[in-house]
């Protein structure tokens, strides 16, 4: 470096060794790349004699065959493409196109894609407003020992008990055919004989009177 050097032109220094140091890792991948399809037999020779890392030419390799000429972003740096490597082409165009108009650096592209896979792993909620029901201890107490001795979740057997006897109430009175576009309940039957005595509630069993909130 020369002794007496202005800002500007260091500045300018840095990005265009920059610009060197990102074309390399493609000429390096490149580089391999060809010599592994022509030189199937002697390309390790030639990583040796050139004096390099055959992992990092490896990596570099990896990177320059996921993404040929054509798709390379002279804007984005060899790190953007290498953090999209592993993902489908049209994944990878996608987050090129993000991080290309948004300007953004290789760890902000790192975060967005965190944030959609963490987005995408959380459970999605209805969007059906729900109701909550009150209803006595005991009763739900009751209710969950019929789900167990029947080894359903409580709450798919309070929805599936619910859908049969709402869809049998409505088959009797001609009605039932108003509601068959809710998907839940095609296919919904009534209660077999002898269910209800079997989860009727045993006699003399005291009811309490302190209400207990259910999601219904």
């Amino acid at each position: 470096m020369p002794a007496q050097m202005a800002y500007d032109e260091w500045e300018r220094a840095g990005r265009q060794l920059s610009d060197v140091l990102d074309s390399s890792s493609w000429w390096l991948g490149d580089w391999l790349v060809y010599g592994k399809d022509h030189y199937t037999d002697r390309y390790q020779r030639g990583i040796r004699a050139a004096g390099l890392s055959y992992q990092t030419l490896r990596n570099y390799a990896w990177v320059s065959r996921r993404f040929d000429l054509t798709r390379r972003r002279p804007a984005l740096s060899f790190q953007h493409h290498a953090e999209l490597a592993s993902m489908p082409v049209e994944e990878q165009d996608l987050w090129l196109d993000r991080a290309e108009q948004r300007q953004w650096t290789t760890k902000q592209l790192r975060g967005a894609i965190r944030a959609a896979r963490q987005s995408e792993q959380q459970p999605r909620t209805s969007t059906e407003p729900s109701r909550r029901l009150e209803v006595p201890g005991s009763r739900l107490q009751w209710w969950h020992k019929a789900a167990e001795q029947l080894g359903i979740d409580f709450e798919q057997w309070v929805m599936s008990t619910l859908d049969s006897a709402a869809a049998s109430a409505l088959e009797d009175l001609g009605n039932v055919e108003e509601h068959k576009e809710i998907p839940e309940l095609k296919g919904i039957k009534a209660p077999a004989a002898g269910v209800a005595e079997e989860n009727a509630r045993p006699e003399g069993l005291a009811e309490r009177t302190r209400p207990v909130a259910i999601s219904a």
